[in-house]
């Protein structure tokens, strides 16, 4: 016996533990509370036990059962102390008669048949779950608790499936309570119960499809579940890797759009060992596309008409999936009429017919039209819309120079901001007219070479210029306010719509003006005399100076040349002096008239001094007048001797002697 014991005590150990549900009932070394009294609850776990141990999965659970009939029959011969460096063993428990023990605190043998009757059930545990290794275990779903989802697989714990395992793109528990689910048995956790895979079940029950598909470069098709670094997570059966930049022809920015949705993929890498797999989406659209392309190409040629999807919109057209290859609609090509927008016309995903207007073979280009699918409007718009013609349309746009009209699809006109009102008042369209506004014009040209239409709106109201010259016949005078003011003169309102000027040389008969604002303001109400109407040319023209009678006039009619008047000096100049000798009117006495000074020089006027003069020069038609200072001098000394002579008979003398210094005397002696 002691050789058996020596030689196998392994077999020992199982075969006491198989053993054990064959014996009398249990003892108190088999009470978990290690009570010497039996309890029926102990009973119940030696059977667990006894049941684990019997588990078809244990890898050395035939060789226990051949050994049990030895260690059966010698069971009772071993000797208390025998094998002692091994302790109590459990046949010696089961042989001691229930009442060896004492009731009260456990023994030391009892203490050490628990401890090895539960390291027994701990081996014959971890057994179990070695037996399993990749074997594929259905699991009960019990619940769902904070990381993990929690199964139930038959052991003694439940087991533990991570919860990253088991969602969905949205985040969601695939599987509620009583679903059943495939799992792999991966470990023992120490915090309790067993970690189990669902993803590794699931890769062992798709394996030698995915493995197939990479060999048969067949698709799959999977749900796009998560966002990962560089790309997204496809579950194909197993979570796949799909790199951003094989999900489509072109590059991606917006990998968040394809979160749930069903895409065929084509392995392109996979380690078993490691349980990675990755996956290719653009492989499969490129050898569509090139199907297409070819398919595309027999029949692609200039004047073509095809049918293709609108893949992309940009700000100056669309692009058009023609079938494998792409062609251009640029937006002016789009619409006979204007467009701000392509996305005005047309959608992403819009099926379109489209007719080829060049094609780059070399290049793979082509240009698309969609308006040439439609006559040009403008082929005979000269006929339908005449000159002359009364049409009704609509404001596209305002412009600061006028408003566009359109007329048709493809057919617009311009108004512009002198055709929009008779007034000139109108600085800018958007007062008159906005976008989208029913309006009736006229037209009034047309040019269809350069696809231009000219409208107007003020032609269908009463034009007041066409019997203005009856309404203000010249010589009328009116009264209106200063609208406005230039360097030439002021312009004033006298109705709406109606302005007249008043030239800067018609604001004063006396004033050099270099400025209407010396004589007038803008806004003052001013009245004025209609000189002159011209209607077909749309002028007015006014006087203010008219109202007042001429002054020049009347000098001229009362002055000749000749004629000594008195004037003050206004301003002086190198050539001479200007001087007032009337209420407006100014006269030029020139530098030679002014008189000699002592030394031969000329002598000067000063500005503000009164002299008379005479009126050497008369210009009617320039309103000029030459005066004479030295002319006046000469008439007084010849009055003089005159007088000097008349008064000689009081003082007889000889005029052939008389002298200057006489003369001068005499002017002494009067004085």
């Amino acid at each position: 016996m002691a050789n058996v014991l020596n030689s196998e005590p392994e077999s020992i150990t199982l075969n006491t533990e198989l053993e054990l549900p064959t014996l009398e009932p249990a003892t108190e070394l088999e009470q978990p509370s290690f009570e010497p009294t039996s309890n029926p609850e102990n009973a119940e776990a030696t059977e667990v036990s006894t049941m684990d141990a019997d588990a078809p999965h244990e890898p050395h659970a035939q060789a226990a059962t051949e050994t049990a009939p030895a260690a059966a029959d010698n069971a009772p011969t071993i000797a208390p102390g025998e094998n002692a460096a091994e302790g109590p063993s459990a046949v010696e428990a089961r042989s001691a008669p229930p009442t060896a023990h004492p009731a009260g605190p456990e023994s030391g043998d009892d203490f050490s048949a628990a401890l090895e009757a539960f390291e027994r059930e701990q081996a014959a545990e971890a057994a179990a779950v070695e037996a399993y290794g990749d074997k594929l275990v259905p699991g009960v779903v019990l619940k769902q608790s904070e990381k993990y989802l929690v199964v139930d697989v038959g052991l003694k714990s439940e087991g533990l499936v991570p919860l990253e395992q088991v969602v969905d793109h949205t985040g969601a528990v695939k599987f509620k309570p009583g679903d059943v689910i495939d799992v792999v048995i991966e470990r023992e956790e120490p915090e309790g119960g067993y970690l189990v895979s669902y993803e590794r079940a699931q890769r062992l029950r798709v394996w030698d499809t995915i493995e197939k598909a990479a060999a048969d470069k067949t698709p799959l098709t999977g749900a796009v579940v998560s966002r990962v670094k560089g790309g997204l997570t496809v579950d194909i059966g197993i979570k796949a890797f799909l790199p951003g930049s094989q999900l489509e022809i072109r590059p991606v920015r917006n990998l968040d759009g394809y979160l749930g949705q069903q895409i065929e993929v084509r392995v392109i890498k996979l380690n078993k060992k490691r349980g990675n797999v990755v996956v290719s989406r653009k492989e499969i659209l490129e050898e569509e596309q090139n199907a297409k392309r070819t398919a595309t190409m027999e029949h692609l040629c200039e004047g073509a008409v095809l049918t293709g999807t609108v893949k992309n919109i940009t700000d100056y057209g669309a692009f058009v999936d023609l079938g494998g290859i792409d062609g251009l609609l640029h937006i002016t090509d789009m619409s006979w009429g204007r467009l701000t927008h392509p996305r005005d016309l047309v959608n992403v995903g819009d099926e379109i017919q489209v007719k080829v207007l060049k094609f780059d073979k070399e290049k793979q280009r082509v240009s698309l039209g969609f308006k040439q699918l439609t006559p040009d409007p403008w082929l005979d718009a000269a006929e339908r819309y005449p000159v002359g013609a009364r049409v009704h349309g609509r404001i596209l746009s305002v412009t600061d120079y006028g408003a566009f009209v359109e007329l048709e699809q493809g057919i617009e006109g311009l108004v512009h901001l002198s055709e929009m009102t008779w007034s000139k008042r109108l600085k800018h369209p958007s007062k008159l007219v906005k976008p989208g506004d029913e309006v009736d014009t006229v037209v009034l040209s047309v040019n269809p070479s350069d696809r231009r239409i000219s409208l107007g709106m003020k032609q269908l109201l009463e034009n007041p210029w066409e019997n203005l010259s009856e309404r203000y016949p010249t010589g009328t005078v009116v009264e209106g306010r200063v609208r406005n003011l230039t360097d030439f003169g002021a312009f004033v309102e006298i109705e709406d719509g109606i302005d007249g000027l008043v030239h800067v040389s018609n604001l004063s008969w006396t004033k050099r003006v270099k400025h209407p604002s010396e004589v007038v303001k803008k806004g003052e109400k001013v009245k004025a005399v209609v000189l002159g109407v011209e209607p077909q040319n749309r002028r007015l023209s006014l006087g203010i100076k008219q109202l007042q009678p001429d002054v020049w006039e009347t000098f001229f009619a009362t002055h000749r040349v000749g004629d000594v008047v008195h004037g003050k000096v206004l301003r002086t100049a190198q050539f001479g002096a200007f001087v007032e000798i009337a209420d407006g009117v100014e006269g030029l006495c020139h530098v030679s008239e002014i008189g000699d000074e002592p030394g031969g020089g000329h002598a000067k006027l000063e500005q503000g001094t009164e002299h008379d003069f005479k009126i050497i020069k008369i210009n009617v038609e320039e309103k000029k007048v030459g005066l004479s200072l030295r002319a006046v001098g000469r008439e007084a000394s010849r009055a003089q001797v005159e007088g000097y002579k008349a008064d000689s008979h009081k003082h007889p003398v000889s005029s052939s002697t008389t002298t200057l210094g006489d003369l001068i005397n005499w002017r002494k002696s009067e004085r």
